[in-house]
């Protein structure tokens, strides 16, 4: 069970990452938030013993990820594009907003290893660990996405 302060600095630590993923699955920064929210209530209410940093930050992911199939399955699921989402900017770089921008448009299994991978940095195994599914199905998905990625970026360049 976590202190107060190991529970306020899991939570500065992680909030982002935990939102990142929440939006990349959803679509929905609302329903997002909301998740988000429920996550972090989980992990007030857990009283499981973390081995360290790491051990939470993979824990959140799996809630937030857990959370998000349950909120997707809501019929009041409703997904937005990001030039929806009034002035929000999640990279400084106008180019690594497009990107995923892009990535964002992939159906979710596609989107879903590819965010974890590049963007919050795990591994196939990893991967595999969160969303219940066979590491090599992890590296043919991270391939395929990239596969259809190439293609979008190809198919930019020409328009």
């Amino acid at each position: 069970m976590l202190t107060e302060e190991q529970y306020t600095r899991a939570v500065k630590a992680n909030m982002d990452a935990v939102y990142r993923v929440a939006v990349n699955f959803l679509r929905n920064p609302t329903t997002a938030e909301d998740v988000c929210q429920e996550t972090f209530l989980r992990l007030y209410r857990c009283r499981k013993e973390f081995a360290g940093e790491d051990h939470i930050r993979n824990w959140l992911i799996h809630v937030c990820i857990n959370e998000c199939k349950r909120a997707a399955a809501s019929s009041w699921q409703k997904t937005e594009s990001l030039e929806e989402l009034p002035g929000q900017q999640y990279f400084s770089a106008p180019e690594d907003n497009s990107t995923l921008e892009l990535v964002m448009s992939l159906p979710r299994k596609y989107r879903m290893v590819l965010y974890l991978h590049y963007y919050e940095g795990y591994t196939a195994n990893e991967i595999a660990g969160l969303l219940h599914i066979l590491p090599s199905t992890v590296r043919s998905q991270l391939a395929r996405g990239r596969e259809q990625l190439k293609q979008m970026l190809l198919e930019a360049e020409h328009v």
